[in-house]
């Protein structure tokens, strides 16, 4: 985290973000890390649940994906609301609540409770992760987001190298302790730290850069102005303007086919790695974390390339493109472990990769209540591709006996989204 400066920065400018950095990334990677286990868990619970509980593979898809409907329909008041009252006391009453639900999820003893709580779930954490991007626009310039909002989504990768052994360790160690299933169990260990980092968010985060104690009034002063000069080129229309941008929705079509692939692969990665024929579940855990590492070297480098240079448009579009190709040889070698584990984690790293360098693009031009507005619409939007991937994949493995060709459907959405990069994003400020 320390190398994020260009070459041309003064080395007060280069002290003065690197002490804002180190003060709110590594504390809100850790947010991130716990919030993306609490969503994506399921995964791992589903290798029991699945046969305590009698659901179907249907059943599953649905309830895996009812969660963005929540997610969808809250995203953006949630953001307004974040706005207005600050991201101290917002994000952690989203946390502590999202935290409260999880755990909950241990209780689940038919379809309907399944399907209440995710629901309950997506709308209990709507508004985190576009608020975190909205938060992180009010302390560093367009310039610097890309390896800022890198470093940040890399807890996505981390969680699945962390999340991954410890749930198969969780599942494989606590299975009938208190005459509790595996999965309650996880859902109970791995909600609890959920609630705990609510509380801390609540006496951690300073909502302005006037608010940070730890800061001197000249690098509030430096900052401020940083941030005002960097906002001359944004737009700050109302919120119906927001609504009516056709910007907002191009970048909400290419985000929804982006995130297709990210929960193809956080869903169904744990049973894509048994279908090759691992069945132990502490080694199902193991070998997940070698997608998501590889994942996070790749996110790191990538974006310092993309701020390094200046561009955008294609390192977002080669990342997507790579991801797409990952999945089609994932399918193509879902027999063999070495090849199907090599081609996973390109298709890992590909999709991961290209959701940071997507962020960069709306945050150089929406300002005020229209990036508030915009990051939430637009990522509202892109996430129910959440509730359409692992359903479909569900539907088709149902149908099927195999999930390969949701791979392949989910690898064209990625080609999709990488050409909408390629040929709607013009402007020279987001290229």
């Amino acid at each position: 985290m320390k190398n994020i400066q260009t070459s041309s920065q003064s080395p007060i400018e280069a002290k003065v973000y690197a002490k804002v950095l180190w003060r709110l990334v590594p504390f809100l990677f850790l947010c991130y890390v716990v919030a993306y286990l609490d969503r994506v868990n399921v995964g791992f619970a589903k290798l029991q649940m699945l046969s305590d509980l009698q659901f179907s593979e249907a059943v599953y898809g649905l309830g895996a994906g009812i969660f963005f409907i929540g997610y969808f329909l809250f995203e953006v008041p949630s953001n307004i609301i974040l706005h207005k009252t600050g991201a101290r006391i917002w994000i952690a009453r989203i946390m502590i609540t999202w935290g409260v639900i999880s755990v909950a999820m241990m209780l689940v003893n038919s379809p309907e409770v399944f399907y209440f709580l995710r629901f309950f779930l997506g709308a209990a954490e709507a508004g985190f992760f576009p608020g975190i991007i909205l938060y992180l626009t009010y302390w560093f310039p367009s310039e610097r987001r890309g390896r800022v909002i890198a470093l940040f989504m890399t807890a996505v990768a981390l969680s699945g190298v962390i999340g991954g052994p410890l749930s198969g360790w969780i599942m494989q160690v606590f299975e009938g302790v208190n005459g509790w299933s595996s999965w309650q169990w996880l859902f109970l260990l791995e909600g609890i730290p959920s609630i705990l980092m609510g509380v801390c968010v609540f006496f951690y985060l300073d909502d302005s850069i006037d608010a940070a104690k730890w800061l001197t009034q000249n690098e509030k002063n430096f900052l401020k102005e940083r941030i005002q000069n960097d906002q001359t080129e944004a737009s700050d229309h109302g919120i119906m303007h927001t609504f009516k941008n056709s910007k907002v929705w191009v970048l909400a079509t290419i985000y929804f086919c982006f995130v297709m692939g990210l929960y193809g692969v956080s869903f169904w990665l744990p049973q894509l790695i048994k279908s090759m024929g691992v069945k132990n579940v502490l080694d199902i855990g193991l070998l997940t974390a070698i997608p998501y590492g590889v994942a996070t070297v790749m996110m790191i480098l990538v974006s310092r390339s993309s701020d390094r240079m200046g561009e955008r448009r294609w390192h977002t579009a080669i990342a997507s493109i790579l991801g797409g190709v990952g999945l089609i040889f994932a399918g193509v070698f879902s027999d063999s472990e070495l090849l199907g584990m090599i081609a996973l984690s390109i298709a890992t790293a590909g999709i991961l990769t290209s959701l940071p360098l997507f962020w960069t693009i709306p945050t150089a031009f929406l300002g005020g209540a229209s990036a508030a507005t915009g990051i939430a619409m637009i990522n509202s939007l892109g996430n129910l591709a959440g509730f359409v991937s692992p359903m479909m994949v569900g539907s088709i493995k149902e149908a099927t006996g195999s999930p390969t060709l949701g791979l392949y459907v989910i690898a064209v959405t990625l080609f999709m989204g990488a050409l909408i990069v390629i040929l709607a994003i013009k402007k020279p400020a987001i290229s």
